[in-house]
This record gives C-alpha cells, structure tokens and sequence, in this order.
C-alpha cells in the first residue's frame, strides 16, 4: 500500500501533540496537520526555536491552531510536570506523535543520571505516553505513534550496561534507544487490547531523511570521517517532508491498526507503506523485561 498526501482527510476539532515539532519531521508534520484544521500542541525543548516555527506557520493562514509547550525531555520530572499541565489543560486528546530525539551525542547523562538517548528517545516518550493515556482514553480511535529509526533493524538491547557505564558506543546506544521505541510501542499495544482500550500503538519510521539530526551529529562529534559519509549518502536523503510522512500516515490513515509500522516505500525513501517490525522486538518475554525495567527507572525519580 502506497499513500499519497492527496488521500489524507481534514482533521478538523482533532489534537495532536508533537514532540519535537519545531524542527525537521515534527516541524513537517505540524505543518502537514495544521494545513488540515487540526490543532497542534507544539512541545519544544529551546522555546525560542519554538516561537519562530509557530510564527513562520501562523503567517502561513492555515486554518489549524497551534500551542507551543516547552517540554525538556532530557529531564524525566519535566516530563511528568508537562503531562499534568497537559490533563488540566485538555479534555481529550486524539494523537500523540512521540517524535523527538538525539542521534549519536558524544557521551552525555541526563538530569536523572541515565545515557541521553536511553532517556530521551525511550524512556521519556514512554512517559510521557503513559502518563496521557487517560486523555488519549477519551476519544474513540486515538492513537500513540511512536516515532523510531531503520536501524532498529540491527540494533541489540545491552541488557547488562543499559547506561552505557562500562562502555559508551554512541551508534549502538542510539541504535538501542530505537530498538527501544519499537520494543515499547508494541508492547503497548498488547497492554492497550487486554484494557479494551480507545487507543492503539503504532509505529514509523522516515528512512534517509535529511533533518537537523545530521549536522547536529556532526557538530557535537567533529567527526571527518562521519562528515565524508554523509556527503557520499546525501543523494539517497530524501526530504524533511517526505521523511515525515510515515508517520502522519499511522496517525491519521482511517485504516492504520494497532501494532503496524509504517516506513518509506523502498525501505529508506519513496511514499509510506506498512513496513516489518525489528525482529527482535517481537520477543514478547524481551519487551515485557524492557518494560519493567523501564518503568522503574521512570517511577524511581
């Protein structure tokens, strides 16, 4: 199945909450949605960042609203602070695009003392998922879409160095924290069909998108040989734009089910289709060890 802008319905008196959504994919997808009457709240974590990419889409007319939250990610109590201001705010909620993320920092640790990419592409969106999923409750249809990467498909769980503590390979922990993003989010739909629950979990990822991600890569790393790499690779990007696509396909396609992926086409480009989950996320007894060490170290705070 291919989907085309062209086949995507209004979304009028819909919310969605983005993270991330000043910037790349979730800039795209704000776009995307607002341009349908939907009303975005735009969770950034640099606020001024935020402010200009609300303004550039309001001088645009479209006929959506917009309200910018500032949400640090990498800060696991701001999380749970955010999500209550959120449930006081909003009486439901139709869609959460968990789409923020880090790719391949030097060595960093969050607020809470854990490995940056574990905790702010895996452990805060689940976070702040759970902590939504009463709003998200309320409306039929409502979904989870957690955004994550192609190479969940080569990525392992270091179930004995989570953190990175004994040694810190910044590709394999990004890798990890995407395993992650797909391990959570079918698992939460498991949890959701045995709650007979409104909401469902999907997935997607954006293939070779060019995103703030690569020269953020490239600045925090000083990396030549990481520079040559992407400049060999740069033919086979494609656009932010396209790059966001899967991923509004799984929030808003009538006939997107719980449990499904959706990525690029030819795998890391094209228009989306319903992609195969990574393998080793389908280990149910693996996703459920995921899970309960994850919501300890959420609950733990």
């Amino acid at each position: 199945m291919e989907i085309n802008l062209n086949d995507i319905q209004e979304q009028n008196k819909k919310i969605f909450l983005i993270t991330g959504a000043n910037s790349g994919l979730g800039y795209e997808t704000t776009k995307f949605l607002v341009k349908k009457g939907a009303t975005v709240l735009m969770c950034c974590r640099n606020i001024v960042k935020g402010e200009k990419a609300k303004d550039k889409l309001l001088k645009s007319n479209y006929p959506g609203n917009i309200e910018l939250i500032k949400l640090d990610l990498s800060d696991l109590s701001e999380v749970k602070l955010i999500s209550k201001f959120i449930k006081n705010k909003y009486d439901y909620l139709d869609v959460l695009i968990n789409n923020a993320g880090l790719m391949a920092p030097p060595k960093t640790i969050s607020k809470q003392g854990l490995e940056i990419q574990f905790a702010v592409n895996h452990l805060a969106h689940m976070s702040l998922s759970m902590e939504l999923l009463p709003l998200l409750n309320n409306k039929i249809d409502s979904r989870v879409i957690t955004v994550t990467s192609g190479v969940q498909y080569f990525a392992d769980i270091a179930w004995d160095d989570l953190q990175s503590r004994n040694k810190y390979d910044r590709w394999a922990s990004y890798a990890q924290s995407k395993l992650a993003n797909v391990m959570f989010g079918l698992e939460l739909n498991s949890l959701l069909i045995k709650r007979n629950s409104n909401t469902s979990s999907l997935l997607a990822h954006p293939g070779f998108a060019r995103t703030n991600l690569q020269p953020k890569s490239l600045e925090a790393n000083k990396s030549w040989q990481e520079k040559i790499a992407y400049k060999l690779m740069d033919p086979m990007f494609q656009s932010a734009r396209m790059g966001a696509l899967p991923q509004i396909a799984a929030a808003i396609l009538p006939s997107a089910k719980g449990g499904e992926q959706y990525g690029p086409k030819y795998s890391f480009r094209g228009y989306p289709r319903i992609c195969k989950n990574a393998p080793k996320a389908l280990n149910k007894s693996f996703r459920k060890r995921l899970w309960t060490i994850s919501e300890e170290l959420i609950d733990n705070l």
